[in-house]
């Protein structure tokens, strides 16, 4: 997810590896902090495919920076990412889903439809595995599972609520 996250940033500017980390932090700390020792191996990764290139410029001081651009390749990249399938582990969900959906704007009207429905796909299959085990009539689980079972659902329940929203406002800018 790292590499959705720099190629993001990206989109609106050069950057430097700084810069990079302090965007996503600004933009994405609710979802992902990475580290610089996360983000050098990334640019490097990015860099080799095509999809960022670097150039280094001398500062005013004397010191000298290095400026990483996204590439059309990056843009497609990034489009790629953003609309693969979701993996079926539940905890990871809501950080990639939420990253995703903030970076929606990079993508025309018809994929924003595709990954709106995709998470929106992910998010019911999840809820329905919560619920699936409250409703067990056997009762496998104790107090503790049954509360956090019920937030989950209802966390689920929320996040339908808000891409259905994005669906509509989506289909209302056609």
């Amino acid at each position: 997810m790292i590499e959705v996250l720099i190629l993001y940033v990206l989109l609106k500017r050069d950057l430097t590896m700084y810069s990079i980390q302090k965007r996503i932090d600004e933009n994405f700390a609710p979802y992902a902090k990475p580290s610089f020792g996360a983000l050098n191996p990334a640019l490097r990764r990015l860099t080799e495919k095509k999809c960022i290139t670097s150039r280094q410029s001398m500062s005013l001081g004397g010191k000298l920076s290095v400026y990483y651009e996204i590439s059309k390749t990056g843009v497609s990249e990034l489009k790629r990412l953003l609309l693969e399938e979701f993996s079926d582990n539940p905890q990871r969900f809501f950080a990639n889903a939420g990253i995703r959906l903030c970076c929606a704007d990079c993508l025309d009207s018809s994929e924003r439809k595709r990954l709106f429905f995709s998470v929106k796909s992910s998010a019911m299959k999840f809820k329905a595995a919560a619920q699936n085990i409250l409703n067990d009539e056997y009762g496998h689980i104790n107090f503790y599972q049954k509360i956090i079972l019920d937030n989950t659902v209802c966390e689920y329940t929320n996040f339908i609520t808000i891409v259905e929203g994005l669906e509509k406002d989506n289909a209302g800018n056609c």
